[in-house]
């Protein structure tokens, strides 16, 4: 395993847009996140997803959630239709899912579109999937979805993901103060940019829809690579969003501030310009 994912990594996933580039040719992100009872989910999803510089951002689910995402990303597709990659579960309750819900998201799971399964949909992975597959647990989610599987558990960390990696054939994205990002093959890294200020309400649905759209980018590069860069990132964003990037004053880096998940978001645009800004 690579011992961290760094600047120059992500620099090597992110594509510049050009003068042939349109909205279309700079990744579509759909989203099928939030519910009446998590609808902020939906709101920063999809703050997340134009952040990390989609080119368009589409969004399916309740309509009184969808008027949210709308007040505050008027930019927003509401409603079905064709998308580079698709990030579902933020922000719902599996027991709340209705069966036409769960239908869909199946339908997404049996296509060739790649699908990032977060919070909510984390029980529908299963290793008969057809589409390229990401699933996001933090570290509780990680340990049920191991032992729903029957998959044991060892002291080694990396081994534990690479373990569930491999039975379901999926790039798994295990979030905490170190995250890792590991595919079926064994290819992974540790992605330690970010912050202790990011252990608040939110950051994951962020995280969820920043994935979604270096997926949806990143079409040339291996899936595990897309997501270790949105994590790098995202750990970025939550550091300047924070101050705890910038120098002291005595030169050391600064304590840093309280943030919110909205901050993190709105710091993403700054992240990716870090990247392609320090190595041009």
């Amino acid at each position: 395993m690579v011992e961290s994912w760094t600047l120059r990594d992500c620099w090597e996933v992110i594509p510049r847009p050009g003068k042939s580039d349109d909205k279309y040719s700079r990744g579509v992100v759909g989203l099928r996140t939030g519910s009446e009872m998590y609808p902020g989910a939906a709101v920063l999803g999809v703050q997340g997803a134009w952040g990390a510089g989609a080119g368009l951002v589409r969004w399916v689910g309740d309509p009184d959630v969808g008027r949210l995402v709308l007040q505050r990303r008027p930019e927003t597709v509401i409603g079905a239709g064709r998308a580079d990659a698709w990030v579902v579960g933020s922000g719902t309750d599996p027991e709340q899912r209705t069966e036409a819900e769960t239908a869909a998201v199946r339908e997404l799971l049996a296509g060739d579109v790649p699908v990032v399964l977060d919070a909510g949909c984390l029980d529908l992975a299963e290793p008969d999937h057809t589409a390229p597959l990401v699933i996001t647990p933090h570290e509780g989610e990680f340990l049920r979805l191991a032992e729903r599987l029957n998959l044991p558990m060892g002291e080694n960390r990396t081994e534990n993901v690479l373990r569930v990696a491999q039975h379901l054939n999926a790039v798994v994205l295990r979030k905490g103060s170190t995250t890792r990002v590991v595919e079926p093959g064994g290819s992974g890294v540790v992605v330690t940019s970010g912050t202790p200020w990011l252990a608040t309400a939110g950051t994951g649905d962020v995280l969820a829809g920043a994935i979604g759209t270096v997926i949806a980018q990143a079409r040339a590069a291996d899936l595990w690579r897309a997501v270790a860069t949105a994590a790098w990132l995202h750990g970025r964003a939550g550091r300047l969003a924070s101050g705890d990037s910038l120098p002291g004053p005595n030169g050391d880096p600064m304590v840093g501030r309280p943030i919110t998940a909205l901050a993190v978001a709105d710091a993403l645009p700054y992240a990716v310009a870090d990247v392609l800004a320090e190595i041009s």
